[in-house]
């Protein structure tokens, strides 16, 4: 995969007038699917939306790390499983006691969802970041899944549960092993109104939520990327030597890049066990669930910000269309390593760096026809 070094150093577009476009776009399509839907398709179409945005900002994450700093964790899925398993406790735990807020409790329980569940994958992030980037290249990458596959393995087990019942601290169940924790978020009463915080057949109101919380996440994300730590990520990235002969603390940055990752990656965890409103150790620990960013990211171009939305957007909607087809739907992965290898062997850096050739070539078209134009003037 090729690319120009321009291309790869310099990102200069202004996020704010897209993201405003996005918003925008984002908060009408409830009515579009009304428009063309009808009845819970309608709401399976706002939930694979919301999805898909919630795994945009899981991407995004992942990229800060991969297509940033060079560094390709295999096991990132495990802040996921923390801040989920963290959300899910704070819900079926600690959510009876904020009764205060009265009907604005599960919202309020949400709140601290997310700031509990940010907490603790940060802390997960600050230990196991220290320790693997004393790593490189594929011993990096190896032992991330080393560590994802432990925590996948103490849910599974439920090792929480089994240490706090020998010290006489619970009932021996905290993660309800391959079965995970189930919750119901509840209902919010705000205005005179009310709703379901997560309504399974059709979640609008989690939507708008997964909206808000969307355009604040990449926008902070980007703001990272261009700030003067975002550049040193690139020049580490570009050359670790070299950036480590003018001065850099290569490792430090790295540490630090690590952690930022994993708390916006423990964001996602807590938007996406919410929408489920399901914690287990299949889906949200094992490595397949590490795959998906990877997959993303590659689809969509890691040298390029959008790219890892641009891939979850891929992904997710062109995983749906193939559930379309029962063939398609029976060897999907098989579908998707096609596309895959059509990406890489074909894109310059994935489906984003596609669109960026396109672009360029009309923007080139349209240059070379000004000036054939100016020297007509000129000549006549």
């Amino acid at each position: 995969m090729s690319i120009s070094t321009k291309r790869r150093l310099l990102t200069d577009e202004d996020p704010k007038i897209p993201l405003v476009l996005t918003t925008v776009v984002l908060l009408v399509m409830p009515l579009l699917f009304q428009v063309l839907f009808a009845g819970r398709l309608a709401g399976f179409h706002i939930s694979l939306l919301t999805e898909t945005l919630i795994f945009a900002i899981f991407a995004t994450a992942f990229n800060l790390l991969y297509g940033y700093t060079g560094l390709l964790s295999f096991g990132h899925a495990m802040f996921v499983a923390v801040a989920g398993y963290t959300a899910a406790k704070t819900f079926t735990v600690l959510g009876a006691s904020l009764e205060v807020l009265g009907g604005l409790e599960p919202l309020g329980t949400w709140i601290l969802a997310v700031i509990l569940g940010i907490a603790i994958a940060g802390i997960f992030a600050v230990f196991i970041g220290y320790l693997a980037v004393q790593l490189e290249e594929i011993y990096f990458a190896l032992i991330t899944l080393s560590f994802s596959m432990a925590i996948y393995a103490m849910a599974n087990q439920d090792v929480p549960g089994q240490i706090g019942a020998a010290l006489g601290i619970g009932d021996g169940n905290f993660t309800n092993r391959s079965d995970g924790l189930t919750f119901i978020p509840g209902d919010v009463s705000l205005l005179g109104f009310e709703f379901s915080l997560v309504n399974l057949t059709n979640p609008l109101a989690y939507y708008f939520l997964t909206v808000f919380v969307f355009v604040i996440s990449i926008y902070a994300l980007w703001r990272i990327v261009k700030s003067p730590f975002g550049m040193i990520c690139k020049a580490i990235r570009e050359n670790p030597e070299r950036a480590r002969a003018v001065g850099v603390n290569v490792t430090y940055h790295q540490w630090m890049t690590f952690i930022i990752s994993g708390l916006f990656t423990g964001l996602a965890g807590v938007m996406l066990v919410v929408l489920g409103g399901n914690v287990n150790p299949q889906d949200h620990a094992y490595w397949t669930a590490s795959a998906a960013p990877v997959v993303m990211t590659v689809i969509g171009g890691p040298l390029s910000f959008v790219g890892p939305i641009v891939g979850a957007f891929s992904y997710e909607y062109i995983r749906w269309a193939i559930s379309q087809f029962p063939l398609l739907e029976e060897y999907w992965e098989f579908s998707f390593g096609v596309l895959l290898l059509v990406v890489v062997l074909f894109f310059d850096n994935g489906v984003a760096g596609g669109i960026d050739r396109v672009r360029d070539r009309f923007l080139e078209d349209e240059d070379q026809t000004r000036i054939v134009e100016d020297a007509d003037e000129e000549t006549s």
